[in-house]
């Protein structure tokens, strides 16, 4: 079922989720919902509070649905370790039609749970790396936009305003 993406300025985008205890069918139904979302929208990412869902679950597919094999469902993911920096464009489903370079970890190492609840654990670097620190970053209740400068971030949202006003957003 493809869900509704909250945009940019939902309270829920803001909040810490809480961790996933019991991987039941109703996680499973949830992954799979986010993953037909991600793909829908078009993106390579999605966050369980983007769909209003307060708990630490994630999608990724950086082919963007164009190769199999290549989905990655995290519960309760962490980054362990992180290693230099470097800075690329971002974009976010819940803030459609806006981009922004955001400083990055060059290499991180993440650990997680499976669908099952089976501890899982990667090092990764490159675009891997830069959407798992987006991700991640929604189930801390951050956007990219919290890491840009307040007056990228204040020309962002005066764009966002004005769509608003028009009907656009």
């Amino acid at each position: 079922m493809i869900r509704t993406i909250l945009i940019y300025g939902a309270p829920e985008l803001q909040t810490k989720s809480s961790p996933i205890t019991d991987f039941n069918d109703e996680i499973k139904t949830l992954a799979q919902d986010m993953l037909e979302t991600m793909y829908a929208a078009p993106g390579i990412g999605l966050a369980a509070p983007q769909v209003g869902i307060n708990t630490r679950l994630i999608v990724l597919d950086l082919s963007g649905g164009e190769e199999v094999g290549h989905q990655v469902i995290l519960a309760n993911p962490e980054i362990t370790e992180q290693e230099g920096s470097e800075k690329g464009e971002e974009g976010c489903l819940s803030v459609p039609g806006f981009t922004a370079v955001v400083e990055r970890p060059v290499k991180i190492h993440v650990c997680w749970q499976d669908i099952e609840g089976c501890p899982q654990e990667i090092d990764a670097e490159g675009l891997l790396a830069r959407a798992l620190c987006h991700e991640i970053d929604h189930l801390d209740g951050i956007l990219y936009l919290d890491h840009i400068s307040l007056l990228k971030r204040d020309l962002i949202r005066r764009k966002i305003r004005k769509k608003a006003r028009a009907g656009e957003w």
